[in-house]
């Protein structure tokens, strides 16, 4: 697949979301970035602002299977991943697949399952398979976790550990709607529930195979040195206990690779890499003396006071890749 169907690809979902999410297209061209790296997106906002249907129309705007689960303090492992029992017909253990087996599974307010729970969703998310009784299983291509989370609400849930929120690629943030946005949405609702319209645009293979285009998009030297500079401020900045990891750098790379890509180019600029870094690599920071309580935004200013700090590659960067 070229760059110009990759983007015709984009472009259909995008649009295909928007029918229903008024307001947000960079919520999920952001979204759809961390589609095509094989990413995991964590929605966190508060409740009501659309991040279950943000979710549920991206799956509906694919033609593949699609699983919701909303996550409680008696969800157990099993109940993702599947059990095996026994079949008394047939005098043998018979497997049943939980949800987990679907291209796009939508972990519906995750703080809300314990951490043995949550935990069962870091080998699906990292290794595309599941051990369930000794036994392996793949998952199928495209694989993508979606989680939400409301951050207002701290009693009776259990805050992801760091292990875990670093296992999603990008972390994104809804928003209130402004005035003539909350005025469409009314518009858009008052006759009906518009996703109930939504049809799927395209095939499961097309995002597979827009996936593998990516690795062919050029970062010249300066553009990677940039990266490792941002990554390694984060290690170093007075108000942070905990910097990105090598996961975080590598996760900046490919958004910047498939941002570049969205905007034309089959290389990447210093742009690519500032305009995803900030939902990439915010939630993979400690800042010092952080509670559970602290607002995430904490973490965006740093990474944006980073960002302005860090040294951009001046060297027009088109003059680097004709070499």
């Amino acid at each position: 697949m070229n760059f110009d169907e990759v983007r015709d690809v984009e472009r259909k979902v995008r649009e295909n979301i928007s029918r229903v999410i008024v307001g947000k297209d960079d919520v999920i061209s952001l979204v759809l970035i961390a589609l095509f790296c094989s990413g995991h997106v964590l929605l966190e906002d508060v409740p009501g602002v659309g991040k279950t249907m943000l979710a549920k129309c991206l799956a509906k705007s694919i033609d593949c299977d699609f699983k919701r689960v909303q996550f409680t303090p008696d969800l157990l492992p099993s109940d993702l991943t599947g059990i095996n029992y026994y079949n008394q017909k047939l005098g043998e253990f018979v497997f049943r697949p939980g949800p987990i087996f679907a291209n796009i599974v939508l972990a519906d307010e995750i703080n809300r399952a314990t951490p043995r729970t949550q935990a069962s969703l870091l080998e699906c998310m990292e290794e595309r398979q599941v051990t369930i009784d000794g036994v392996t299983k793949r998952l199928e291509e495209p694989f993508l976790v979606i989680a939400t989370q409301n951050p207002v609400e701290i009693q009776g849930t259990f805050p992801l550990p760091e292990a875990q929120l670093d296992r999603f690629f990008i972390r994104v943030k809804m928003g209130y709607p402004n005035t003539s946005q909350a005025r469409e949405i009314l518009d858009r609702f008052e006759s009906g529930n518009p996703y109930l319209t939504v049809e799927p645009v395209v095939s499961a293979k097309d995002i597979v195979e827009a996936q593998k285009s990516f690795s062919s998009v050029r970062l010249n030297d300066a553009v990677k040195d940039y990266i490792v500079d941002i990554v390694e401020a984060t290690r170093k900045h007075n108000r942070i206990a905990l910097g990105a990891s090598p996961r975080g750098s590598i996760a900046l790379m490919k958004a910047a690779q498939v941002c570049a890509v969205m905007r034309g180019r089959d290389f990447v600029t210093p742009d690519d890499v500032k305009h995803v870094a900030v939902p990439v690599l915010a939630h993979r920071i400690i800042l010092k003396g952080h509670a559970i309580t602290s607002d995430a935004s904490n973490s965006e200013q740093v990474i944006e006071e980073i960002l302005a700090n860090v040294k951009v590659p001046l060297e027009p960067l088109n003059q680097q890749m004709s070499r």
